[in-house]
């Protein structure tokens, strides 16, 4: 089913206090934390990368999904992008019918996901390998109403992806791009 996604995210300082907050704003959770592999998928011509469309695999312990997003555009400091997502009975075997339809993995990440609902907005606090964040979906003045109540201001609103959002983390730090994993203990 094809929906418009609007979304922002908001980076966090202090991760401990977040559960409070969103319990004391009246957020109630859906989803405890649970593991997130993600793989994005493109052909060997980065069609969709040229695009700025995106296909991704992502293979949690309760389900796997396959998700296509279009070209992303920024409207008031939020991601707005059509979206299509479909539940799959294996990440790894989609990832197998992929491969053979001639696409190739571009990119692997991690995280850490917990989400909560609060009057038709979703929350949730992913966990990455460089920090934690918030993700506020939903209408755009609902996003603006439970960010103000977080502590935000409109400036604090990220419209990037997690790639791009390491893609920077590496730039800064002089390493060269490789996935977004987090490393065996």
């Amino acid at each position: 089913m094809k929906k418009t996604e609007v979304e922002v995210k908001l980076r966090v300082e202090d991760p401990a206090t977040v559960p409070a907050l969103l319990r004391q704003i009246g957020a109630a959770e859906v989803h405890s934390r649970e593991f997130e592999d993600n793989q994005l998928y493109d052909f060997p011509s980065f069609s969709l990368k040229m695009n700025q469309s995106m296909l991704r695999v992502r293979i949690l312990k309760r389900e796997s999904t396959l998700t296509y997003k279009e070209a992303p555009r920024v409207e008031g400091g939020a991601k707005v992008r059509d979206e299509m997502e479909v539940v799959i009975s294996s990440g790894e075997t989609m990832a197998t019918i992929l491969s053979r339809l001639g696409m190739r993995p571009l990119f692997r990440y991690q995280k850490y996901r917990a989400v909560y609902h609060y009057s038709g907005l979703i929350i949730t606090v992913d966990e990455t390998p460089i920090g934690v964040f918030l993700e506020l979906e939903g209408p755009k003045p609902l996003i603006d109403e439970v960010a103000t109540q977080l502590g935000y201001k409109a400036s604090d609103y990220i419209a990037k992806s997690y790639l791009a959002l390491y893609q920077e983390y590496l730039k800064l730090r002089g390493l060269p791009l490789k996935d977004m994993l987090f490393e065996a203990p």
